[in-house]
């Protein structure tokens, strides 16, 4: 065959190739419409042939409603407090010395060098996005092996906007209990780093890490203004409020979907001898009686008396501005003490929507690959979280100290 024919013939042959992919890609996609439309219609049919068409949306509608004015708000009410509080912190050096206080336990407990309390902290006072402007600075990472940089996703998420739900327990009088979760967070936080760091361990380490007795200053905190001690203080509190703002606004896709969501699958109608009412927070309770096929397990865990505390934990996993929203729910059924505020503060700070933020976080490291080991780590700190709080919790009532 001449050279040119032959060429012709192999130019002609890849279109065919890059039509035969594009048609599996196409149909791999049909199958995935599919199978969403069976799954969402079925969902919705189940939930409308127990409550009815009407009732359905009806309650929908009424929960986000409620949800936005009674639960949102104030959450945002409470992010802009601490937002202006968390950059006042910042702005004076309060979080500059808590670090130095808490650079020797770093090592001993989380097998991180002193300056990850950093990041700690930042989440602690904000959200878990802070850790991503620390880990990607040059001399901030300079501090760590490579083990220990990818574990920080893990530490720093077990305390995402941790100032924000010990504020929101507290606002309803469990200070005592906020703390004993506080202190599951510390725990969890532990077994979800060093498990990380042990699933990674067999990674080539990064060499460029500094002595730990040479870290001093040098990792800088973007949050400074200049001028008087007023106007810092003053431009302080007004960019914090404006972050804890965006914050607030940023919580409310979460809170009102997955939150409306997690409701209608928990709880069941009002009044039952009227039955389906179409009222806000009605629903079908499928998430206790699934957790009611194991409910020896979460109650000894956990210490849980109602299936319908687990749906905490579960919209914990998406959004912990979402998981808030439910206690005042929980608290009007009665179903919440002081227990249960404690595995609440524990689990949902430890746990604060890493789902929705571990890929990310990991991918802006550069670490996607890594991200199936991170969430197993964090899922089972967080569970440790919760079961450390509850006995502590135990513990501490039964010497009458809570």
């Amino acid at each position: 065959m001449h050279p040119l024919a032959r060429l012709n013939s192999h130019a002609m042959k890849i279109p065919r190739k890059k039509t035969i992919r594009q048609s599996d890609f196409l149909l791999k996609r049909r199958y995935e419409a599919f199978v969403f439309l069976i799954l969402f219609f079925g969902f919705f049919a189940y939930l409308s042939h127990h409550m009815g068409m009407s009732n359905m949306l009806n309650t929908l509608m009424n929960t986000a409603w409620d949800l936005l004015l009674n639960t949102v708000f104030f959450i945002m009410g409470i992010t802009v407090l601490s937002g202006a509080l968390g950059r006042l912190f910042i702005e004076f050096g309060v979080v500059r010395l808590l670090e130095v206080i808490l650079k020797p336990f770093m090592r001993p407990i989380f097998n991180l060098p002193g300056v990850a309390a950093l990041a700690g902290l930042m989440t602690f006072f904000s959200d878990n996005p802070a850790i991503i402007s620390l880990a990607n600075d040059k001399n901030y990472k300079s501090y760590f092996k490579e083990y220990e940089l990818i574990s920080l996703t893990n530490f720093g998420t077990a305390f995402g906007m941790g100032l924000i739900v010990i504020t929101f327990m507290s606002g309803f009088g469990y200070f005592n209990a906020a703390m004993v979760g506080l202190a599951g967070t510390v725990v969890g936080a532990a077994v979800s780093t060093r498990l990380m760091q042990y699933l990674i361990k067999d990674r080539k380490e990064v060499d460029t890490v500094v002595d730990e007795e040479e870290q001093d200053d040098e990792v800088e905190i973007s949050y400074k203004t200049e001028g008087g001690v007023f106007l810092r203080f003053l431009n302080s509190i007004l960019d914090g409020g404006k972050e804890g703002v965006n914050l607030g606004l940023a919580i409310i896709p979460g809170v009102l979907i997955i939150s409306s969501l997690v409701m209608i699958t928990t709880f069941g109608p009002k009044d039952p001898t009227i039955g389906y009412q179409g009222l806000a927070y009605e629903g079908v309770p499928v998430l206790p009686e699934i957790a009611g096929t194991i409910w020896w397990f979460f109650e000894g865990l956990f210490g849980f008396e109602q299936p319908e505390l687990i749906a905490f934990p579960i919209t914990s996993l998406g959004a912990v501005g979402a998981a808030l929203s439910l206690v005042k729910a929980f608290m009007a059924e009665g179903y919440v003490g002081a227990n249960e505020i404690a595995v609440f503060t524990a689990m949902g700070m430890c746990w604060s929507g890493y789902l929705s933020t571990h890929t990310a976080m990991l991918d802006s490291l550069n670490f996607r690959s890594l991200t199936s080991r991170a969430l197993l780590s964090h899922t089972i700190g967080g569970i440790a979280a919760g079961t450390f709080a509850h006995w502590l919790y135990v513990l501490l009532h039964y010497w009458n100290f809570v």
